[in-house]
């Protein structure tokens, strides 16, 4: 896939990039070839590969899931401008 000028500017706009009228030849080389590159990928045959989510096989560390309040209220309400009763005290949105 070649793209043209004409090309670059839509992306560009798309983007919200602004291309010099200079710059959109150079872009639209670039562009193309990376499509080129993309579409060789396209080529190669994957069947029986299994679907990678990493190239390194790492695992990452699992804790128990269990919910607690944090045993932290009042770190938490020394925050607040106004508390009462262990919970914060807003404006009234609504009447």
């Amino acid at each position: 896939m070649v793209l043209d000028s004409k090309a670059v500017a839509k992306i560009a706009r798309l983007a919200r990039i602004e291309v010099s009228e200079d710059e959109k030849a150079h872009y639209a080389k670039e562009i193309s070839g990376i499509l080129q590159w993309v579409e060789q990928l396209g080529e190669v045959n994957t069947d029986g590969v299994p679907q990678m989510t990493s190239v390194a096989a790492v695992t990452l560390p699992r804790r128990e899931d269990k919910v607690t309040d944090g045993n932290q209220q009042e770190a938490v309400l020394k925050n607040a401008p106004q508390s009462d009763y262990g919970c914060f005290v807003v404006p009234k949105v609504m009447e």
